[in-house]
């Protein structure tokens, strides 16, 4: 028992020396809180005049006239209250706001106020629960967006990769690879200026660490020393300070399988693994997972069916789309979910994937794999202006697509990278059509 009590107290101890240090020099708080103390002070003054009649008592001593002058007893009660009261208020006010400010200053983005910062917050913080599902690039450039108008984002990523950096880290560590979660991360990052382009930093292959991201690195760093990838994808969210989180489709080995048609010979054959599909030389007519059984994370499921938003795409339909929606789990959430379900169509075609796509293409294979319809809106990009490299095409509307889903065509390409879609642009639609079908977002 003794030695419980100690404890207690030695807890109690080191709980009230982790609040002292708010005392510490250079914290920038003591101003505020003794400019707190004498607002409070002055108002408690400013009562007692009011309550009580402490000169009128008091003995006639040597002290008194001096102690009536500093009281400003020569005026009379109301407006002595009224001074107390309002320069209490005033030391009051300056301290709570200053304080504020300073406990805010490290995270004030340049140009904005604190009561912006905080107006800010407040707003995204009440936004849409939205789940986002793909991978790659497509989906990083969505998040990106969408973290301008909520908190409440999920990332569903596809662990099918098998190339590059997060192919070798997969077969050297026995690890899911990292590379899609990654970009997901950096994306989401509070201070995307510099810990994203830190986690995005790449070493060149005469580093010695085979071109290897520091992100990748870091993910399976952690996933070694947590034991765990999913508490390893935490942890990294954490360090870049993320709101929303990342989430595997599944946390088994899967490998992507296609049957691909041969262009020249028209013969199908048999490709394994993501990386090796765009290079077949063909269309693909059929793909898989092995396992195809495999289960999803059921954290996806639940951010799944507590979602107001599901957005699949954009992205590569063959190598980023369909691994995270061969998960029959997943296709049987977003079906069961009540929540409005967006399809954002590639702005351009992918060699090796998707030549020669329309987007009644890309919505028809979709459908081929997933046995039905899925969607409520298909999101098309209707401006085919800009330079795009030579093995590449727009992916446009065709009058099929309207004919049997509501499409929204719109202004979508990034000026810069017009086979891409601009960040912004896609958010911001996104978010007008979802407050168009649900009312206003809250605040």
């Amino acid at each position: 028992m003794h030695n419980k009590g100690q404890k207690r107290a030695n807890k109690r101890w080191r709980s009230l020396i982790q609040e002292l240090r708010w005392l510490i020099p250079g914290m920038g708080v003591k101003r505020w809180l003794l400019l707190i103390l004498m607002g409070t002070t002055l108002l408690g003054i400013g009562l007692a005049v009011f309550t009580l009649e402490v000169y009128r008592t008091a003995p006639d001593t040597w002290w008194l006239p001096a102690l009536s002058t500093l009281s400003l007893r020569f005026l009379d009660r109301p407006i002595r209250v009224i001074i107390f009261g309002l320069l209490g208020l005033g030391f009051l006010g300056g301290g709570v706001w200053g304080l504020n400010r300073a406990l805010l200053r490290p995270y004030l983005r340049p140009g904005k106020t604190v009561i912006e910062t905080i107006a800010d917050y407040r707003r995204r913080d009440r936004g849409p629960r939205i789940v986002a599902i793909g991978g790659g690039h497509g989906l990083a450039n969505l998040l990106r967006g969408l973290k301008g108008y909520t908190h409440n984002l999920t990332a569903i990523v596809t662990v099918a990769d098998d190339g590059g950096s997060s192919g070798e880290l997969r077969r050297s560590m026995g690890i899911l690879p990292p590379g899609d979660i990654r970009n997901c991360l950096a994306a989401l990052s509070n201070d995307e200026a510099l810990m994203a382009q830190i986690f995005q930093y790449r070493f060149a292959t005469s580093d010695g660490l085979n071109g290897h991201s520091l992100g990748n690195l870091l993910i399976s760093a952690l996933a070694d020393v947590t034991g765990s990838f999913e508490e390893a994808i935490a942890e990294s969210g954490r360090v870049l300070g993320v709101y929303g989180q990342v989430l595997p489709a599944t946390l088994h080995d899967v490998r992507l399988i296609a049957d691909i048609e041969k262009e020249d010979t028209k013969q199908r054959v048999r490709v394994q693994g993501e990386s090796n599909i765009p290079k077949s030389g063909g269309k693909v007519k059929r793909l898989w997972l092995e396992p195809e059984n495999a289960q999803a994370f059921p954290p996806a499921i639940a951010a799944i069916l507590s979602a107001d938003l599901i957005v699949v795409g954009p992205g590569s339909l063959f190598t980023s789309l369909l691994p995270d929606l061969l998960v029959k789990d997943i296709v049987e959430a977003i079906r069961s979910s009540r929540a409005l379900k967006f399809y954002v169509c590639n702005v351009a075609t992918q060699p090796g994937e998707t030549d020669g796509y329309s987007c009644m293409d890309h919505v028809r294979t979709l459908e081929k794999h997933l046995n039905g319809r899925l969607f409520d809106l298909v999101i098309c990009n209707h401006r085919y202006e800009g330079h795009l490299p030579g093995n590449i095409d727009w992916v446009k509307i065709d009058p099929e697509l309207e004919e049997n889903y509501a499409v929204y065509r719109g202004d979508l390409i990034d000026d810069e990278n017009p086979w891409r879609h601009n960040p912004a642009r896609l958010a911001k639609v996104i978010n007008d059509i979802y407050n168009e079908r649900t009312g206003p977002l809250a605040g």
